[in-house]
C-alpha cells in the first residue's frame, strides 16, 4: 500500500499537507467565498432589523464602489507582468532564480524577497514575487513544491506590507492634508517616528520576518511531498512577436516612434509628481505607481507590439479580481449602510462592542483582535482605517493609549486575515496560474502561528509606550 506523503515528511511538513490537502478538498472558489460572505453580512445585517430594501440598496450602491481600485488592481498584474516579460528584466529575474540551491531554500528565499520589498511596495511584492517563483519553477531540479513557493510569494501581503511605506494608514496620518478634518482634530500629526520607525514596530517587523522564513522552510514539502508547477506556467511568459511587418499599416507597431513620444510624456509627469512631494508619498499613490509600471515596461519593450503582446498575456490573470472585488465593495457597504431597527449599522455596532470592552490594559488586544476581524470582510487597508480611525483612535484619547501604536496595532492586525482571505491572492493567483485553495493551506499554518505572536507583541511592546497628546499643524 502506498504511503501519503504527509505521513514521510517532518511534522510542519506534515501539518502544511494536512492543511493543504483540507484546503484543496474543501476550500471553494474565491467567487464562491467571497459570495458568502456577501450573504453572511446581508443576513446579519437583517437579523438586526434591516429592511430588505435598505439592505439590497446598500449592497447594490457597494457593488460598484470599488470600480477604480478594482481597475487599480487590474493594472498592477498588467504592469508588473509587462515589465517582467520585458528581456532585461526577465534576464535578472532568471538570475535571481539560481541563487537558491533546494526547494526549501528557494521557498525561504521567495519569502525573504516577498516580505522585504512589501515594505517599500505591496503591488511589486505581489507581481515580483509571482513571477520569480514562476521562474523558480523552471528549475525543476531543486524539486521546490510550488504551492509553498506561491504562498510564500504572498507572505508580503500576508505578514508584513503594512509596517513599512505601504502602509496606507501610516501615510495618511503623517499626512494633515489627505486626513478629514473629524479625524486630524482627534489625533492630529502623527508623523513616521511615532509609527513605523518606532523602535518597537522595527522589533515587531524583524519578529514577524524572522518567524514568517522559518515556518516558510519548514512547511515546505520536499522530495515526493513536492508538487511542481502545472505544465501551462513552467515557462515564465515574454514577448515572441514576429521581428518584422508583414503589411504596411503595421510599420508604427514595429517603430519606437509611439514608444519615445509616450515614454516622453509620462516620464515628464512622473518626473513632476516625485518633484512636488516625498518619493515614499507619490509611490504610495497606486495611480502613480502603476504608470511607472506600464512606462517602463513600454520603453523595454521598446516595440509596441511587443509591449502589446506582453498586456494581451498578462490579461487572462486579471478575471478573478474583475468579477469578485464588487462583491467585497458590496460588503463594505452593508457593514456601513444598512442601518438597523435602531438606525445604527453593523460597523457601528462593532464600534460600541469595542470601546465597552477595552480598556488600557486590554486595548492593544482588543482592537487588534477587532480590526482583524473586521478586516475579513472589509480587506481593504486605507479605507478601512478611515471607517475604524475616528471611534478607536478617540477610544485610545480617552485610555490615555500611544495613538502612534495605535496605528500600528492597526496595521499589524490588518495583515492577519489576509492570511486566509482571497480578496489580496487574487493578483498573484492570477501570475501564478493557482486557486486560492492551492495555497491557503500553508497561509493557514502562518495563520495559526501569526495571531497568537502578533497580538502578544502589539500588548507586550505597547506596555513600553507611554501617552503623547494629540500634536495639531
Amino acid at each position: 500500500m502506498a504511503t501519503h506523503p504527509a505521513t514521510r515528511a517532518a511534522w510542519p511538513s506534515r501539518l502544511a499537507l494536512r492543511c493543504a490537502d483540507w484546503a484543496e478538498r474543501w476550500f471553494p472558489d474565491a467567487y464562491v467565498f467571497a459570495a458568502l460572505g456577501v450573504a453572511i453580512v446581508a443576513l446579519a445585517a437583517l437579523g438586526f432589523g434591516a429592511t430588505p430594501r435598505a439592505t439590497a440598496e446598500a449592497f447594490g450602491k457597494g457593488y460598484w464602489s470599488l470600480i477604480p481600485f478594482t481597475m487599480q488592481m487590474v493594472f498592477v498584474v498588467i504592469g508588473g507582468y509587462v515589465l517582467a516579460s520585458a528581456p532585461i528584466v526577465s534576464r535578472a529575474i532568471d538570475r535571481m532564480a539560481r541563487v537558491p540551491r533546494t526547494g526549501r531554500g528557494a521557498v525561504a528565499f521567495v519569502a525573504t524577497v516577498s516580505m522585504l520589498t512589501s515594505l517599500l511596495s505591496w503591488g511589486f511584492s505581489l507581481v515580483f514575487g509571482g513571477l520569480l517563483v514562476r521562474a523558480l519553477a523552471r528549475r525543476t531540479e531543486l524539486g521546490m513544491d510550488y504551492r509553498a513557493a506561491g504562498a510564500a510569494a504572498y507572505l508580503g501581503l500576508g505578514a508584513v506590507w503594512a509596517m513599512g511605506l505601504s502602509s496606507s494608514a501610516a501615510q495618511l496620518q503623517a499626512n494633515p492634508a489627505s486626513m478629514p478634518p473629524a479625524l486630524l482634530a482627534i489625533t492630529g500629526i502623527l508623523p513616521f517616528s511615532q509609527t513605523i520607525l518606532l523602535w518597537q514596530s522595527i522589533v515587531l517587523t524583524a519578529v514577524l520576518i524572522a518567524v514568517s522564513i522559518a515556518i516558510a522552510w519548514w512547511t515546505a514539502p520536499v522530495g515526493e511531498a513536492a508538487r511542481g508547477a502545472p505544465p501551462e506556467v513552467q515557462q515564465l511568459a515574454t514577448s515572441e512577436t514576429t521581428t518584422r511587418r508583414t503589411r504596411p499599416g503595421e510599420w508604427l507597431e514595429f517603430s519606437p516612434l509611439i514608444t519615445i513620444a509616450l515614454s516622453l510624456l509620462a516620464f515628464g509627469w512622473l518626473a513632476s509628481e516625485f518633484a512636488s512631494r516625498p518619493a515614499s508619498v507619490a509611490i504610495a499613490d497606486l495611480n502613480t505607481y502603476n504608470l511607472v509600471f506600464l512606462s517602463l515596461g513600454l520603453l523595454l519593450h521598446w516595440r509596441p507590439r511587443s509591449f502589446l503582446d506582453a498586456v494581451a498575456k498578462a490579461v487572462p490573470s486579471t478575471a478573478g479580481v474583475l468579477i469578485q472585488f464588487p462583491l467585497y465593495g458590496g460588503i463594505a457597504m452593508l457593514l456601513t449602510a444598512a442601518p438597523g431597527g435602531d438606525g445604527a449599522t453593523l460597523a457601528h455596532r462593532l464600534s460600541h462592542v469595542f470601546v465597552q470592552v477595552a480598556s488600557h490594559d486590554t486595548f492593544a488586544l482588543v482592537m487588534g483582535t477587532y480590526s482583524a476581524v473586521l478586516g475579513f470582510f472589509v480587506p481593504s487597508g486605507g479605507g478601512k482605517w478611515l471607517i475604524e480611525a475616528p471611534y478607536v483612535m478617540q477610544a485610545a484619547n480617552e485610555m490615555r493609549y500611544h495613538l502612534g501604536w495605535s496605528v500600528q496595532i492597526y496595521n499589524a492586525a490588518e495583515a492577519l486575515p489576509n492570511l486566509i482571505n482571497p480578496f489580496w491572492m487574487l493578483p498573484l493567483l492570477g501570475v501564478l496560474g493557482l486557486k486560492a485553495r492551492d495555497i491557503v493551506g500553508f497561509t493557514f499554518v502562518q495563520f495559526l502561528v501569526h495571531v497568537p505572536l502578533v497580538l502578544g507583541l502589539l500588548w507586550l511592546l505597547g506596555s513600553t509606550l507611554a501617552y503623547v497628546p494629540p500634536v495639531m499643524p
